[in-house]
């Protein structure tokens, strides 16, 4: 296997942003890249949520659990690259520490975030970052993939449709746009995004 993409010595590793429609498959690209192609040296960033453990989960593996309100104070000290309130009292985020924490040694950071996260982890980190947006084919075929998976009401696939149509308007603010109208070939098409990226031989 060529490790050539191994971090060699104190290098510092770099960022990957994900961001995608919900239904795009960037979940299953993503896992792809992290079990397939270990010589990436690639490792999620572990994120912070004010919601409680669920079931085996354990602080500092899955996520990092606070209370709300430590949530706040991290937010109010300027703690996090990203975060968000997805229900009232229910945060989750990036925190800049752990990130650094991880670069220091050498992983390369993998963040799977919506669409403004991704923005704004791109900005902070500037070159030291490739944002990929991964994008279906069209709306028509994203209806098709979200009623496939039957998994979700109408209604909730209606929410999904017109959340996708608002998060493709910020498709230009990413580095690249991949268009996942094959998984095998989007899988590759990524593959060699990132190595291009890393400086893999």
């Amino acid at each position: 296997m060529n490790n050539s993409c191994k971090n060699k010595g104190p290098r510092r590793g770099k960022c990957l942003v994900f961001s995608a429609p919900s239904g795009s498959g960037k979940s299953t690209i993503i896992g792809w890249l992290m079990k397939e192609h270990p010589e990436l040296n690639l490792s999620f960033s572990v994120s912070c949520t004010s919601r409680a453990p669920r079931g085996t989960e354990q602080n500092g593996v899955e996520y990092f659990f606070v209370t709300p309100e430590e949530f706040r104070q991290r937010i109010e000290r300027d703690e996090f690259l990203e975060y968000e309130e997805v229900y009232e009292n229910r945060f989750y985020g990036t925190l800049k520490s752990q990130v650094e924490q991880q670069r220091l040694a050498g992983q390369n950071v993998v963040f799977d975030v919506d669409v403004k996260g991704g923005v704004n982890i791109k900005k902070y980190y500037a070159d030291d970052c490739l944002s990929v947006f991964i994008q279906p084919p069209s709306i028509a075929e994203l209806r098709r993939r979200l009623e496939g998976r039957a998994t979700d009401a109408p209604e909730v696939i209606e929410q999904r449709l017109a959340k996708a149509a608002y998060e493709l308007t910020f498709a230009p603010q990413f580095d690249r746009i991949l268009v996942n109208d094959n998984l095998e070939v989007a899988e590759q098409e990524a593959l060699a995004i990132v190595k291009e990226f890393l400086g893999c031989e």
